[in-house]
């Protein structure tokens, strides 16, 4: 069956691009939001990163997936569609559609129009009979261009920790937001990373190969090229900690001198001091607590939630809150 592709990103990515980095870099404090790190040459530093044997999230959810694939699709009534926000890899997915036995639909939705149109073409050939109706959007934009239900129950997924990189009030309104995809029968899955020993949170983010730090200074490399900015990568260090107080990690670029940059395309020259630094992501770390009060706050339940062995990552399923 030949897969249907709606897309909605294009030059509207752009000018989000633009808007972000305007914001971000006449902030006194200034920050770009970590999306914009995924050009072609980002999302395969990010997939180096997941290989890395300090950077546990990945592996770990993909273990219980792997381990719990089967009773998860049971705990959520034995959905037949799978919508899956932020898709990337279709590694997960396969492990969802297979606990299915015969599913009948699945959904990518993911800014990156090769990451759609490769999912959507490889699962159509594995899955015979299976309507693959791919989105090329971003998921803080255009949830509203998810394909109505077509009954039989719906799994809605967004994994691999990505609900971590929004502030709390963004990410519940992020929440009500999905929840309003949900029937009374569907369910939502959440990957999120757990509170943990610090020192291991921090690992992985501090690669000693450099690979974290050259996907951060990509995202200097991407203003440059689509905003013509003259950033000069090499003069930003990689930074990352954690923030014991709100329980998140923190990635910034730390100029290593005072250095003028020049923005052509918003018109915008920018000063760093030496040492001043630029927030490029946060990544919230959970507990079961935190995590029912986000659900509750968005109109969810949370009904299972499943670790790996070693308690490093979570896997959450909700469904809407019963009136």
């Amino acid at each position: 069956m030949n897969p249907v592709i709606d897309v909605h990103v294009g030059a509207g990515a752009e000018r989000r691009l633009a808007e972000d980095v305007f914001d971000g870099l006449t902030k006194p404090f200034k920050e770009i939001p970590p999306k914009h790190f995924y050009d072609s040459r980002g999302s395969e530093l990010f997939e180096r990163i997941c290989e890395l044997p300090e950077y546990y999230p990945t592996r770990a959810e993909r273990s219980i997936l792997a381990d719990r694939a089967g009773e998860i699709v049971a705990a959520a009534g034995d959905p037949v569609e799978l919508v899956e926000l932020g898709s990337g890899s279709t590694l997960k997915a396969r492990m969802l559609l297979d606990a299915m036995g015969e599913p009948e639909r699945y959904v990518p939705v993911d800014v990156s129009e090769r990451v759609v149109r490769e999912a959507a073409h490889e699962l159509a050939d594995e899955y015979p009979g299976l309507e693959v109706h791919g989105v090329v959007g971003d998921f803080e934009r255009h949830l509203g261009e998810v394909p109505a239900a077509n009954g039989g129950g719906r799994l809605v997924a967004l994994l691999g920790g990505t609900i971590g990189n929004f502030p709390p009030g963004t990410r519940r309104r992020l929440l009500r937001d999905v929840a309003g995809l949900l029937g009374p029968e569907d369910r939502f899955l959440l990957g999120t990373d757990l509170v943990k020993d610090p020192a291991v949170i921090e690992a992985a983010y501090n690669d000693p190969g450099g690979i974290t730090a050259e996907f951060n200074r990509n995202l200097l490399r991407v203003i440059n090229r689509e905003l013509d900015a003259d950033f000069e990568p090499d003069a930003f260090q990689h930074v990352a900690f954690f923030d014991r107080d709100r329980e998140w990690i923190e990635m910034r670029l730390r100029a290593t001198r005072p250095c003028r940059v020049r923005v052509a395309a918003l018109g915008l020259d920018v000063q760093f001091a030496a040492g001043e630094e630029l927030r490029t992501e946060i990544s919230a770390k959970f507990t079961r607590r935190r995590l029912a009060a986000d659900f509750a706050a968005a109109g969810l339940e949370l009904a299972t939630l499943w670790t790996d062995p070693d308690g490093l990552f979570a896997v959450s399923l909700a469904a809407p809150a019963r009136r």
